[in-house]
């Protein structure tokens, strides 16, 4: 099965059970979760599923995109992935476990064709506050899962931790071997360490509420909430055990075979920096095309963009791979993989190359002295150590096998490699780095850029009284451009000195003589309106809800000062503003050019 095809099915047949599609959300946080990225298919429905009601009913579905980084480091084997699809359907006080669990199996069973007696399924062991979930576990039995394919298990629980009041329940999870092979041991079942058992799936059953006491009550309106893993479904039901072997990525690895001259599968370290690069350009494709897109940067959502790119080009040049490689690559995913359930790639495509190709080639530039200096590090180190040990043997040379924390903070500094990629080429050394000492050079190093900078902040070369006019002129700009070119114009960055404003945004053209005069006028016209700026501190989460310009939301610290001016402009800012837009002047735009592949630049004098 295809993933367009697996992807049709799951929507389908829900759909033909009442449900109502309801799309993706952005893959980006929005600062109101607490979460960077977007990390389970349920997390945009968690509202819903505390009580408030949906818009489009109480039978939903959909493929949903998640980021996960905390397993970085362990993709490079066949089921670990950044980025992956999670399928899913809920019930909000709808239909409850007799329904749900005939649909689940009827799904994988006649539409997806597994086989029932390969099928097995995990419920509630219960405990001394909540009973055991017989009802789940008889009726899996009565729709044609064997009796000793059902395994009561006390994980089997969810709930949100340290929160009293919200719904929660027992969950069903689904298990299906990938491969009919057992590993030798006694009881190869899904309790089997070998793994040949996968969790494909769960249905969870908010039929609880959580007291303050500990203790548990029905709930008298009762959820359920299904995820099942898109990636590795398609890999259960191709029979593989690998899930780079799925169309989802045969046509990238199939391009990496091809470049580098050799086969994937047939080399281990080869077979492991194929899935490392197919992985992080995959998930770089999908967070620089999101609806709310992003950067490299050395912060918060842009440094694990930028990570995940440096990282898939260290194991490019491995296989003796180009920056052109990797395009390849990201272009195979935008054109053929996801051009239908993510069109907007295809509409950003150009930005999606140009904004790697850059992080590439400024990233290559230094690379190769860093990666000379590393070794260079390493052999001084391993020198250091053998003089040590030749004068004193009792020595522990685990110990002195450590990379300070200065030297991992230089490469970074100089070179940019992240921390997590000196640490990793320093493991296949048999090397640790200081993780701590790094920390505190690099706080040492933010607080004198924090003095050093003080006075430049957003955008600003200087804090004078021209530079304060043209800061607060950029956000009457922005404002402007949304209302011409549309609400997808936004921010890309600027840079301000006391003689005139240079202003990039996203755009997909180059903006007309009749838009750049439009765009003026309305600019000049808040100006003669002399409206008030005010300034007010709020919680950031409150500052988006208001509806608050911002990007990069994870940025800013808890409390962040909003700026409004009147109905034109309302953003989060740090910098320097006028206290009434008439003190401007006159804006005059000067200039509008590329900056680079779907972003344009204004350059802009105020008279």
């Amino acid at each position: 099965m295809t993933s367009k095809e697996l992807r049709e099915k799951w929507l389908s047949f829900y759909k033909s059970k009442g449900h109502k599609d309801i799309g993706t959300v952005s893959l980006i946080g929005d600062g109101t979760t607490g979460v960077m990225f977007n990390v389970a298919g349920m997390q945009p429905l968690m509202p819903y599923l505390l009580g408030a009601k949906h818009p489009m009913g109480t039978r939903l579905c959909n493929v949903q995109g998640c980021v996960r980084t905390v397993d970085i480091d362990e993709v490079g084997d066949p089921t670990h992935f950044t980025f992956f699809e999670m399928m899913g359907n809920w019930s909000l006080g709808d239909y409850f476990k007799n329904e749900k669990t005939a649909w689940t199996f009827e799904l994988l069973t006649k539409v997806f064709g597994l086989d029932k007696n390969k099928l097995c399924s995990t419920v509630f062991a219960g405990n001394d506050s909540v009973p055991r979930d017989d009802e789940t576990a008889k009726l899996l039995q009565k729709l044609g899962i064997k009796k000793e394919h059902i395994y009561f298990l006390n994980d089997n629980w969810w709930e949100l931790d340290g929160t009293i009041n919200t719904p929660c329940g027992p969950d069903n999870e689904w298990f299906y071997p990938r491969t009919d092979k057992e590993c030798g041991r006694e009881h190869c079942d899904i309790n089997c360490p070998c793994g040949r058992y996968v969790e494909i799936g769960n249905d969870v059953y908010m039929q609880y509420e959580r007291l303050g006491d500990g203790k548990y009550r029905p709930l008298k309106n009762k959820n359920v909430d299904t995820g099942f893993g898109f990636e590795r479904m398609l890999m259960c039901l191709n029979g593989e055990t690998d899930g780079y072997k799925t169309d989802l990525f045969s046509g990238a690895i199939a391009l990496l075979e091809k470049a580098s001259g050799q086969k994937y599968g047939e080399d281990s370290e080869t077979t492991k920096s194929m899935r490392i690069i197919a992985d992080h350009v995959r998930t770089a494709v999908m967070l620089i095309g999101d609806e709310n897109g992003i950067l490299p940067s050395n912060v918060g959502a842009g440094y694990i963009l930028r990570r995940l790119i440096r990282r898939a080009i260290r194991h490019a040049r491995k296989l003796g791979l180009t920056t052109e490689h990797l395009s390849e690559v990201a272009k195979e995913y935008i054109e053929n993989v996801y051009d239908k359930a993510y069109p907007l790639l295809v509409q950003k495509e150009e930005y999606i190359l140009s904004s790697l190709t850059t992080e590439a080639d400024k990233f290559n530039k230094t690379i190769e002295t860093g990666n000379k200096e590393f070794e260079k590090l390493v052999n001084g180190l391993e020198r250091k150590i053998e003089f040590m040990k030749k004068n004193d043997p009792s020595l522990d040379e685990d110990s002195l096998k450590v990379i300070s924390g200065k030297a991992a903070f230089r490469l970074y500094e100089t070179y940019g490699f992240p921390i997590e990629m000196t640490e990793e080429m320093a493991a296949e050394r048999g090397l640790k780095v200081d993780k701590e000492g790094y920390e505190v050079a690099l706080k040492e190093h933010q607080e004198l850029a924090k003095q050093a900078s003080a006075s430049a902040k957003s955008g600003l070369a200087s804090s004078g009284e021209m530079e304060t006019k043209y800061h607060t002129a950029t956000h009457l700009l922005n404002a402007a451009l949304k209302r011409v070119i549309g609400e997808k114009s936004h921010q890309m960055g600027s840079n301000i000195n006391a003689e005139r404003m240079r202003f990039d945004f996203a755009c997909d053209h180059k903006m007309t003589e009749e838009e750049l005069k439009k765009t003026e006028e309305i600019v000049n016209q808040w100006i003669k309106e002399d409206i008030p700026v005010t300034r007010e501190e709020m919680k950031k989460e409150d500052a988006v809800k208001a509806g608050a310009e911002h990007q990069f939301i994870e940025r800013y610290p808890d409390i962040v000062s909003v700026y409004t001016i009147g109905n034109a402009s309302k953003e989060i800012c740090t910098g320097p503003h006028v206290k009434s837009t008439g003190e401007l002047g006159k804006f005059v735009i000067k200039k509008e050019e590329a900056s680079s592949s779907g972003v344009r630049r204004i350059k802009a004098v105020l008279i």
